[in-house]
């Protein structure tokens, strides 16, 4: 768990800056977009996997990859949520559901490819349920601004992965997917852009979660049969060309 600690520590921050750089230069769709990409959980996976083994590995990257459906919640009843209270109101709307979600999915038994193609049916509805709102001006983040979210992303890293220990591989596939990046992004940018902003980088990251829950279900797939080299590579290289994939469909479907 020190290791996974150490990863998220370096990994979630230098993320932040770098999403907000882009949501400062190209808007929240595309910083969203590329939030979602299994750069933080990836690393993670990794970790497990060459502690606790291929099997351990597996079923967390299955518990992760259900654990997509509780981070669509999230984001759906925060956008929602904004419509009637600030950040903190939203938050913990968001946060209290996102935890009942995840009681619910570490409860569920199912196969690899039922969990995956639920995960798919909600990336597919979860976006025609946000609230459809015209998107504000980009607002760029101060330089103060940037370094709090990494700070606010850090501890809250910390936290997880405390309580995160020693909870069995399906619960730390499924807390390694807990919504730091929405907690911190999405607080931020409500906070200091605009309801509209953050609905927008939300509906961005669901388009980008295609290529995580690809990652996830083909890496849970490999590790029963191939080395832990083959399987991270694989899901990998699937989960880049989805990524690009995605970001040509999100403008259309938007």
């Amino acid at each position: 768990m020190t290791a996974i600690l150490a990863v998220k520590l370096i990994l979630v921050p230098a993320l932040i800056y770098l999403v907000t750089w882009v949501g400062n230069k190209w808007g929240p769709a595309v910083a969203g977009w590329l939030s979602a990409f299994p750069i933080v959980a990836g690393p993670i996976l990794a970790v497990m996997t060459f502690e606790q083994g291929a099997q351990f590995g597996a079923s967390a990257a299955k518990g992760t990859l259900l654990a997509v459906n509780a981070i669509l919640v999230f984001g759906l009843v925060y956008a929602w949520a904004s419509t009637k209270f600030a950040v903190l109101g939203s938050l913990l709307c968001a946060l209290s559901v996102y935890a009942i979600t995840v009681f619910v999915l570490s409860l569920l038994q199912a196969p690899l490819l039922a969990c995956f193609t639920l995960v798919i049916v909600m990336l597919l509805i979860a976006p025609r349920f946000l609230p459809n709102l015209k998107i504000e001006p980009i607002c760029h983040a101060t330089p103060n601004t940037v370094i709090w979210r990494m700070l606010a992303g850090a501890i809250l890293v910390a936290t997880v992965t405390f309580f995160a220990a020693n909870m069995g591989p399906r619960f730390s596939g499924l807390l390694a997917m807990f919504p730091v990046m929405g907690t911190v992004l999405i607080g931020f940018s409500h906070h200091y852009s605009g309801r509209n902003f953050a609905i927008s980088m939300l509906r961005g990251m669901m388009f980008g979660y295609y290529a995580f829950a690809c990652f996830c279900a083909i890496l849970a797939l490999l590790l029963a049969r191939h080395s832990a080299i083959i399987a991270f590579g694989g899901a990998l290289a699937c989960a880049l060309a989805v990524q690009l994939v995605a970001k040509q469909w999100m403008p259309k479907a938007g």
